[in-house]
């Protein structure tokens, strides 16, 4: 709504519907559960895909971090990286800066790194949270995000509802109602970290 790609969520208009992933949105949330697991962390790493560290230190998913940040008094050190001998700098950097946790932000581009990253939070045995469960699946410690085996299939509606004949104008885009919280424990044994019993109790699905 705010590109004015559609007039309104209720009413799109135009030729332009489907699902919103709010991805970038809850980063912030994801935050607070990576301070409840490590409360006495005090400073804390953001690895991000971006290419401008001031325009995106501007943007509101990272203003919501901050804002989560600074309500619990936690310093964060912004780093940004896309392959992997930028993310191995951004490591070191961490490692200098004396970052006791790490949230990733949602990319592609850590998806397809994903084994290299989750390694080197091993190695640094910092804990950390990621936005798709592959990442959990593949030794990350934990994700937070939309379920998207749930939008998929409510997508799929929606190209059927197309085909036979609605119109993009007249169905709402609709955003996330199911969200997935998983927890690898293998992955909090091999860095020494014990999850608090109020948080497993929250996780939709813990790899054992």
């Amino acid at each position: 709504v705010r590109r004015g790609v559609v007039d309104s969520l209720a009413h799109p208009g135009g030729n332009i519907t489907g699902l919103a992933s709010i991805t970038q949105e809850l980063n912030a949330k994801r935050f607070e559960q990576l301070a409840e697991v490590v409360p006495e962390a005090k400073r804390i790493a953001v690895l991000a895909a971006q290419t401008d560290q001031a325009r995106y230190m501007a943007s509101r998913p990272y203003k919501e971090l901050e804002a989560a940040a600074g309500a619990l008094g936690v310093t964060l050190q912004l780093l940004l990286a896309r392959d992997p001998a930028m993310i191995d700098n951004a490591f070191l950097a961490m490692k200098t800066g004396h970052a006791q946790a790490l949230v990733v932000i949602p990319s592609g581009a850590y998806i397809q790194h994903r084994e290299h990253i989750i390694k080197l939070a091993v190695r640094n045995r910092l804990p950390a949270i990621y936005f798709q469960p592959i990442l959990v699946e593949s030794g990350g410690l934990m994700s937070y995000g939309p379920d998207f085996a749930d939008e998929f299939r409510r997508l799929a509606l929606y190209v059927d509802k197309i085909l036979k004949g609605a119109k993009p104008a007249d169905l709402p885009v609709q955003q996330p109602t199911k969200f997935e919280f998983v927890i690898n424990l293998k992955a909090a044994k091999q860095i020494g970290l014990t999850i608090p019993p109020n948080v497993l109790a929250r996780a939709d699905r813990l790899i054992k």
